[in-house]
Formats: structure tokens, sequence, C-alpha cells
């Protein structure tokens, strides 16, 4: 059998194959979402190709942080990579349903879960399937763009719209919902009031900026997010990165560094995250994929957060 997941694409990090596996035998489950619904702006698309990219990409990496207390992740955890989900292109409900339930599955294992977009339309069935095992659900949402709209063009499950649709979302506490990082004309003005509306929490890229400590700062938000709910869930938007080190996500300046970003999400995995997803990396925009190589790094830094906290609990 080949170790590749399909074509000439291997498995996340180097991680086990687990695609038609009949059981989930590793501690992190990869999977991708190739997936950009019918919400695209001129000829700015491509992110269905960002699961691809991104494995491909992580080939050229080990799972050893140096700069981490020297840590090596697969000493640790394992990695799988389950594959992607089988989207129906033109049929953007059925493939929202087919999202859910195949995130249902990977949720009712009990292992860590890793997301590749993909749109961040991808968001909303992946948390629904979580909130549908009954636990309630807070989310630290790092994004420029709120993307919270009630709909765009009639599409409820564009890639504008997945946070209005979780607002709605019985298992998710809207007041652990925390949109972190905003900023930008790229916003509507009525998007922030949808989303005082709905009691979600806001925090611009200056509450962030200006803060004294980023560290003590990441773990201020992760305490807001796990208030009163059972698991706190991870997504990131390429595009809560400035430009400048985001050339293959949508084009948004003054925006975190990969620093402060790193510097967060490893702070928010020491705390305990059930799992996380990255989305909205295109890339056709991006000649040296700098973006898609990002999201290894990124990824490891979650599960290095992860290992840290569970030894130090």
């Amino acid at each position: 059998m080949s170790s590749n997941i399909y074509g000439n694409t291997p498995p996340m990090l180097g991680g086990k194959n687990l695609t038609g596996a009949d059981a989930y035998d590793t501690d992190v489950l990869v999977y991708g979402v190739p997936w950009e619904g019918a919400c695209t702006w001129g000829d700015y698309t491509g992110s269905e190709l960002g699961p691809k990219q991104i494995r491909l990409s992580s080939a050229r990496y080990s799972t050893y942080l140096p700069e981490l207390d020297h840590i090596n992740v697969e000493d640790h955890m394992a990695i799988g990579d389950v594959g992607d989900v089988s989207v129906i292109p033109h049929d953007v409900p059925g493939t929202m349903e087919r999202i859910e339930e195949f995130t249902e599955e990977l949720w009712n294992s009990g292992k860590f879960l890793v997301g590749l977009g993909g749109d961040h339309g991808i968001t909303y069935p992946v948390v629904k399937a979580l909130t549908n095992s009954g636990k309630k659900v807070g989310i630290i949402h790092l994004d420029s763009h709120y993307d919270n709209m009630p709909h765009h063009e009639g599409d409820k499950f564009a890639r504008s719209t997945p946070f209005m649709r979780l607002y709605e979302t019985e298992g998710v506490r809207n007041e652990s919902l925390i949109h972190t990082g905003i900023k930008g004309p790229r916003n509507k003005p009525e998007t922030g009031r949808y989303a005082r509306e709905n009691g979600a929490v806001t925090l611009t890229i200056n509450d962030i900026r200006e803060a004294e400590d980023l560290r003590a700062y990441a773990n201020e938000i992760y305490d807001m997010a796990a208030k009163d709910v059972d698991v706190v869930y991870l997504t990131i938007c390429s595009d809560v990165l400035d430009f400048a080190f985001n050339p293959g996500g949508p084009v948004d300046g003054n925006g975190l560094t990969s620093y402060e970003l790193l510097t967060m999400i490893y702070e928010f995995a020491k705390r305990g995250l059930c799992g996380m997803d990255f989305v909205e990396v295109y890339p056709q925009q991006d000649t040296n994929q700098n973006s898609a190589h990002f999201v290894s790094t990124a990824v490891l830094y979650v599960l290095a957060g992860h290992i840290h906290g569970t030894h130090h609990k």
C-alpha cells in the first residue's frame, strides 16, 4: 500500500496513513476539506487546493521545535491523517452535511482533531458535529473578519457566514465565542453589531498589540473562551496574519506577525483545546507556498502546547 494518502500527497507531517482505516490508533487525526464555496470574489480563488499543498509542504519538516524546550512532538503524540472529506462541487448544503457526518465520527473517537481548509465556511459543520455529542463549546476565532453575515447572496454557508450559523447553534456558548484579531475595512458595519447582539466577544488587533504581556493576554482570552463550556475549539483564518507573513492568503494589512500568532496559539493549547482548523490558504496566489508551509509550524505549536499543558497538570 502506498504511504501517500492520494497521488503524490503524503500524510501531514509524516503521520500515519489512516485513509480507509477501521480504527484510529493515533493521538491526532488530521483531515482535509478541499472546499471553496459559492462565494468567490473576482479571480481570488483556490482555497480548495489548500489541503493538498499544506500536506506537500509539510514533507519538509520534522516535528522537533528547539525553541520550545527542545520538544519533539512525535515522541509524545502520534499523528494520523484520515484523508479528505468527499465534497460535492456545486452542492453547498450537501457538502456541509458531509463535513458534519465525517467530522462527527472523528470527534467520537476522542482524539485531537486538526482540520485543513478550505474556506472558512467549513468551521460551522465541524463545530456543529462537535456539539452533536452534547458538549458545550467555546471558540477562539483568530481572523481579520467576523465572518458572521446572515448569508451571501442567499448562500447561508458561504465563507462570510459560519459564525452567524454558530451563533444559532445550541451547543455553542456565544459569550465564549471570542472573535480575536478583528481589523480592517473588509468588515462591514453590521458585522460588529451582529457579534454584540448575539453576545459574542470582539478583541481587535489593537487589543492584542496594546496588551502589556502577550502570553498573559492569551491566557485571558482562553479564560473567556473556557467559561461555562466543556471544551474550547480553535479556528485560524490565515488573514489574521499581516499579508507580509501571509502571501498565500487574503490581502489584509495591520495583522499579527507569525511570532505573535504562534505565541498565542501555544498558550491556548497549554490550557486545553479539543481541536483546531486552519483555513483560507490559497496556493495559486503564492509562488513559494509560504502560507502553506507556515501551517505545519502552527499545527506543531498547538500540539507542543497540548503536550506541555498535559505534562504540567
